[in-house]
């Protein structure tokens, strides 16, 4: 399979090849084309083109008609790329499938916003006449990473889409031939017109960092690190770009003495290895009340120890691959690490050998008083888990929001009041009660602090791609009454 860039209609295959790899095995899947500051520079001008040279901005059913028929073509082809997202990210199968699931709810949801795009009209002084327009922003960067490149596209697409904006995608090097797949799904779309959407590949930065400095860019919409996050808002300071970020996450899960322990052990053993801990909003700190301490130390380190972590192909494994052989390695050093500054209570390793070919680390605890340590500070991205403990409320809502992180936070308690208490004073733009990672396209998500600036998902995702004119006239009365 071959992956090429989507320009103004056409299929290009220009740029040195790259391999798509099975971060499980190690086989070459299949190839792309890398591209370049160029191309990336042209598919910004095609869009621009096709944002003020055709009606796509002004047509709400059109635009409702084209995602509608790209969540068939999804629908269509769903065993399909499950199945590529499995080989080519690393994910469980059923990860996989409930990102497509996912994936074509969320285009559904937009599809239908697209014709409910509403503004409002005042009357500030007598015979004069205001028009709050909504209209679309202009031209969307999408920058897409490797962790759900199915979901992660399309919960920015499907809102750009539907207010009226043109597109230009940049897709994760690690997942080309997912995004290649997805891509003909949507360019097989009637209602679709020609230059709304483009797609440039890349290995390297050339292409995104071209998309956030292009003057035909309005909007750059990127989900990934807080580190490059940072880089984009700097080099899309100079015009002046609406910039929208997800960024990295340390999410914390704080356990009261009265949790259901069975149930929380259950929720963040899940939470806390799915798609091998590589997303943003996974349970990643366990905050536990002294009194239930030593029991709940216990019960996750026999739960992290059950999982068993295998290729996503495989029905019988519970936790699939990591990305790439590097970032096992960046996780053996992180694992070292937390054995030097806190107690391993239970280290992971790979279980077919580190000289296998595929990326694997089994689930790791490790208990950890030292709130300013990197462990706790910076985001891991893996199935790395501190456990840390505290005596009370006040210490609770301290730790958990003692990094620079505030995406997501669960609390687990039976007292309905404390509840609510701690999911007010934690600074996090989700908190879930007694559970931990939901995410469905109705409600939105987005951080706090250095997990990022703006919402996706819901409402306030559609809004992330709009701006609102207003529209003055001075009418008069009838008669000419004062």
């Amino acid at each position: 399979m071959l992956a090429r860039h989507y320009i103004d209609g056409e299929w290009l295959s220009e740029g040195p090849l790259g391999d798509s790899t099975d971060p499980a095995s190690g086989a070459v899947l299949g190839q792309y084309h890398a591209g370049n500051a160029a191309l990336a520079h042209q598919a910004a001008a095609a869009a621009r083109r096709a944002f003020f040279g055709t009606t796509w901005a002004q047509a709400p059913r059109q635009r409702a008609d084209a995602l509608f028929q790209f969540a068939d073509r999804l629908e269509a082809a769903l065993e399909e790329l499950a199945e590529l997202i499995v080989a080519e990210n690393g994910k469980l199968r059923a990860e996989a499938r409930g990102e497509m699931m996912g994936s074509i709810s969320e285009v559904r949801y937009y599809a239908g916003l697209a014709r409910a795009i509403l503004g409002r009209t005042l009357e500030a002084t007598p015979g004069s006449f205001s028009i709050m327009h909504r209209e679309a922003a202009g031209v969307a960067a999408i920058i897409v990473p490797w962790n759900a490149p199915v979901t992660l596209l399309v919960r920015s697409l499907g809102p750009a889409l539907a207010a009226g904006c043109t597109c230009v995608i940049k897709p994760a090097h690690q997942t080309p031939l997912i995004h290649q797949k997805v891509m003909e799904c949507l360019v097989d779309c009637p209602a679709l017109a020609k230059g709304v959407v483009n797609s440039v590949n890349e290995s390297g930065s050339d292409v995104g960092e071209a998309l956030v400095s292009s003057p035909d860019i309005d909007v750059i919409s990127f989900t990934g690190s807080s580190a490059t996050g940072q880089r984009i808002m700097a080099g899309a300071a100079p015009t002046l770009k609406r910039v929208g970020l997800e960024l990295g996450g340390k999410a914390p899960a704080v356990v009261f003495d009265d949790a259901d322990l069975d149930r929380a052990v259950k929720e963040l053993t899940a939470s806390a290895t799915m798609m091998a801990g590589q997303i943003c909003v996974a349970a990643t700190r366990f905050l536990v009340h002294d009194a239930v301490l030593p029991a709940f130390s216990e019960r996750i380190a026999a739960a992290f120890r059950a999982v068993k972590t295998g290729p996503g192909a495989s029905a019988e494994s519970q936790m699939g691959s990591l990305i790439d052989k590097a970032n096992e390695a960046r996780l053996h050093r992180l694992i070292e690490q937390a054995g030097d500054e806190g107690e391993l209570l239970l280290k992971g390793d790979n279980p077919f050998g580190r000289t296998s070919k595929g990326a694997f680390v089994s689930p790791s605890l490790f208990r950890i008083e030292d709130t300013s340590s990197a462990l706790v500070q910076e985001e891991l991205f893996g199935p790395l888990v501190s456990v840390e403990r505290f005596a009370d409320e006040a210490e609770a809502v301290a730790k958990a929001n003692a990094t620079p992180y505030g995406l997501a936070a669960s609390v687990h308690t039976r007292d309905l009041e404390r509840a609510m208490r701690l999911s007010r004073a934690i600074r996090a733009g989700t908190v879930w009660l007694n559970c931990h990672s939901r995410l469905f396209p109705e409600g939105e998500t987005g951080g706090f602090g250095q997990s990022g600036l703006g919402r996706l998902h819901g409402v306030e995702g559609l809004n992330e791609f709009l701006e609102t004119k207003h529209i003055y006239m001075e009418q008069g009365l009838p008669g000419g009454a004062a």
